[in-house]
């Protein structure tokens, strides 16, 4: 399914488990999804099963959404006790939303589906509130507490089996895109099944030369480990250390949880030489959560660090802020520099993220579907380096194999049944994109001097004002997978950077660039 057929399915109201390989878009759709609807005026609840995902979307857990918090079963007086802002925040969502659903339990989806039917009344799945799931089953698993009560992936809860969610499976690979070769390897993963020559190309990163001069993040399974390793090397650095307090507001009880959610740290300390990863998108497109960069300076005045991204390009990353909302209520809000040191991060906390360069060691892997999680946040073979793996590194869940042949059958069904909600969404979406644009119109030029305008932007840009072919959207669209500046993209197409940034927005919305 393409990420177009899936938002259509999306916006037609229908409950939806939106699934796929990781770096197919995912999030990207999500994000879509929820601008759209919010803009439409809908009650949106951003939910993930940990507090670290639900920070990517500027949510809330869905324990704590929901008022079941780690508890296995609702038990008796649990509606009697739930509070009336918990109560009014259930009856006044439309949509709900659930990132990282590989690590929900069965029973905790199935407790949720209560809540809201007895909160909201009648007896329609979730009380009539429209459920957005979302994630990849090869990912991180459920994980039970040794007193706790067993329960396996939502596929197993009545929710589920009772037919509520139509599946949404993109297809469509943008990470890996530019290495089929690599897409294949995790593929294999996927399936169980790796070649010889495809485990001999993995197995031949380890003894890959490391550029000194490449920043590099180093995964591993244990935050003993990293956390050592990133004080160590800061220590080592020379010159003044920079130190960056967290701001926050809101009740005490909501900022510890944000804090606790949150990749940002409490007190950030930098040194000039510091290796760093920024841990949010920026609102101008300057880097994006997984960017790898050295800190090359501080800018005058502020203190600001200024950090240069592999790309070459250097930024002053300013603060930025997190949030808990928990339905459309903001419960508590911090603000801090979006950067962590990036020596190393454990493979859990980079999950969601796209990383320039890593150096994975897997050799530790102590749970099914962490080395896929780990493997797949680079682009390609050539961006990795892998120190080593265990038995456990490849696996990945048997139960997840089996379900992922019902969910790609029961996506090509959705395309089917859905053909004309597809229909009438692509007519409205050409409708709204053939709109006038009007960076493609020349502006009036005094004494009728436009074609000499034009002929001096031409020896700058030779296609500007020429109108776009279908070959020429199919080349954008493949280099913005590897190649996000507007100056290079410009360069490579002979075209007005303006034109650019109209032609992306015209393709991905207009949130995908400043």
């Amino acid at each position: 399914m393409t990420q177009d057929e899936a938002l259509a399915i999306l916006e037609s109201g229908q409950s939806v488990l939106l699934t796929g390989a990781a770096g197919t878009g995912k999030t990207f759709v999500l994000n879509q999804f929820i601008r759209r609807a919010r803009k439409d005026g809908k009650s949106i609840a951003v939910t993930a099963t940990t507090g670290l995902a639900a920070t990517h979307l500027n949510g809330n857990t869905l324990h704590a959404w929901s008022g079941i918090g780690v508890r296995d079963e609702l038990g008796r007086g649990f509606f009697q006790k739930l509070s009336k802002a918990r109560h009014d925040t259930i009856m006044n969502t439309d949509v709900l939303i659930v990132d990282e659903i590989s690590m929900l339990h069965d029973f905790r989806l199935d407790m949720v589906e209560e809540v809201a039917r007895t909160v909201r009344g009648g007896d329609r799945p979730f009380g009539g509130i429209q459920v957005v799931l979302c994630g990849d089953f090869f990912q991180l698993p459920p994980v039970s507490r040794h007193d706790s009560r067993a329960g396996s992936f939502v596929t197993a809860s009545q929710a589920w089996i009772s037919g509520t969610f139509t599946v949404c499976y993109l297809e469509r690979q943008y990470r890996q895109v530019d290495d089929t070769a690599y897409t294949d390897i995790l593929n294999g993963i996927r399936a169980g099944f790796l070649k010889q020559s495809q485990l001999n190309a993995l197995t031949a990163r380890g003894e890959a030369v490391d550029d000194p001069f490449t920043p590099r993040t180093r995964l591993l399974t244990t935050n003993a480990d990293v956390d050592t390793i990133n004080l160590e090397h800061l220590a080592e650095l020379d010159g003044e250390e920079h130190e960056y307090p967290m701001e926050t507001t809101g009740g005490k009880q909501y900022v510890e949880t944000l804090k606790r959610s949150c990749l940002a740290s409490e007190t950030l300390r930098l040194k000039k030489g510091a290796i760093v990863m920024c841990i949010k998108n920026s609102q101008e497109k300057k880097y994006v959560n997984g960017s790898l960069g050295t800190v090359v300076g501080f800018e005058p005045g502020s203190d600001y660090p200024i950090v240069q991204l592999l790309s070459g390009r250097e930024v002053t990353i300013k603060p930025d802020t997190w949030e808990l909302v928990d339905g459309e209520r903001r419960r508590a809000q911090l603000s801090q520099l979006p950067l962590r040191l990036a020596w190393a991060i454990t493979v859990h906390k980079s999950q969601g993220m796209t990383l320039d360069a890593a150096r994975i060691d897997l050799r530790r892997a102590f749970v099914e579907g962490m080395g896929y999680v780990a493997l797949s946040r680079v682009r390609g073979l050539k961006h990795l380096i892998l120190d080593g793996f265990n038995g456990m590194a490849l696996r990945v869940s048997p139960l997840a194999r089996e379900i992922d042949a019902e969910l790609r059958a029961r996506s090509e069904a959705a395309v089917r049944d859905n053909q004309d909600v597809i229909a009438s969404w692509s007519a409205r979406e050409a409708e709204r994109k053939l709109k006038p644009e009007p960076e493609e119109k020349p502006k009036a030029v005094k004494n009728g001097a436009w074609q000499e305008k034009l002929d001096k932007m031409r020896a700058d840009y030779p296609n500007a004002y020429k109108p776009w072919s279908k070959t020429e959207d199919e080349k954008l669209i493949k280099l913005f997978a590897s190649i996000t500046e507007v100056k290079k993209l410009s360069k490579l197409l002979g075209r007005h950077p303006g034109s650019i940034r109209a032609r992306l927005k015209k393709h991905f919305g207009e949130e995908i660039i400043a």
